[in-house]
């Protein structure tokens, strides 16, 4: 079991409220991702769900029991750092074994947790090595395979995959949605990556400034955005966003439509512009286009053959089924 409440959680040090008053349920075997900019209280939130923050007022379940004063270690939970935080003189047997060896079990039992750890990680060739003679996705795997053997209720991830490099960072993406499959244990991960959010979460939550602005799964996020945060934060490229005369028309103080629903033709459209930057990435080319009466940019993204260079004259035109209309406050309208 691994279902975990928060019930009006908040956060203080000194004098700022970096957690204003905060409600959050995770489901038993939930995949869920905090995700959000610099600074939201993401880290901060996943430290006192773990115990290694105090919680200024509130209070937090754990499988139905109040964990509010329940030591980290006493909570059934298993950390993943962004550092990788292994002993660099152990072998990763001895590093993945140590929770289980400060808890007395003994040896044989150590070792039949170690190897079938090892095995749905695929670290069975390297049981023997130390930290140092390893990749970094294996030594993040090495970390992980330390928190699996503890059989907790709930794996929480700080950034995991934030010190590798760009293919590294898909492929573990990758092996940790198969691990959760594998494991059916509920797992909190943290990123600022909305692509991390994107492609793992079950469901995902989206912070600013310690405040949850939405919660609900990737595809509802993408389709029906809460507000203009929400909208602008999820999706890559980001929504492009337009007021004014471009708006009024569609009777909101903003529109928003993705890269991906806007059309682009040398001859006709609804908006007029010169391209600017064009991007080409194999399957997918991204124009940036200096739209007349706007000061930034709109992005679109089209297919990888488009021949659309630097200052052509081009057209487009939103698909009119996905416009997002946001009101004065940035909320979303019907």
């Amino acid at each position: 079991m691994g279902q975990i409440t928060l019930n009006q959680i908040t956060k203080s040090f000194g004098d700022v409220q970096v957690i204003p008053p905060l409600d959050l349920r995770i489901d038993d075997g939930e995949f869920v991702v905090f995700v959000g900019p610099s600074g939201c209280g993401k880290s901060t939130l996943l430290r006192l769900i773990a115990g290694l923050e105090d919680i200024t007022s509130g209070e937090i379940n754990i499988d139905g029991k109040d964990a509010t004063e329940v030591p980290p270690a006493k909570r059934g939970l298993a950390m993943v750092f962004q550092s990788y935080a292994l002993y660099p003189h152990m072998s990763v047997r001895k590093n993945i074994a140590f929770p289980l060896r400060m808890a007395g079990l003994d040896k044989a039992e150590q070792d039949n947790k170690v190897e079938a750890a090892a095995k749905v990680l695929n670290l069975t060739d390297y049981l023997e090595r130390r930290p140092g003679q390893l990749s970094g996705g294996q030594r993040q795997r090495v970390a992980i395979g330390r928190a699996i053997v503890r059989e907790p209720a709930a794996f929480l991830f700080d950034e995991p995959l934030s010190n590798l490099d760009a293919a590294l960072r898909v492929n573990m993406r990758l092996e940790i949605s198969e691990l959760h499959q594998t494991l059916e244990t509920t797992m909190i991960y943290v990123t600022h990556d909305q692509v991390e959010a994107m492609t793992m979460a079950d469901k995902i939550v989206v912070l600013q400034a310690g405040i949850i602005e939405q919660v609900g799964s990737p595809l509802e996020l993408y389709h029906t955005p809460r507000n203009r945060f929400v909208a602008g934060f999820i999706g890559s490229p980001k929504m492009n966003f337009m007021m004014g005369a471009f708006s009024a028309e569609y009777d909101a103080a903003t529109i928003g439509i993705r890269p991906e629903h806007i059309s682009v033709s040398h001859t006709e459209g609804k908006w007029s512009g010169k391209v600017g930057v064009s991007e080409h990435l194999g399957s997918d080319t991204f124009l940036y286009v200096d739209v007349d009466g706007l000061e930034d940019p709109v992005t679109v993204r089209s297919t990888g053959e488009v021949a659309f260079r630097h200052g052509d004259a081009v057209h487009l035109t939103p698909d009119p089924e996905k416009i997002h209309r946001f009101d004065n406050q940035g909320l979303r309208m019907a």
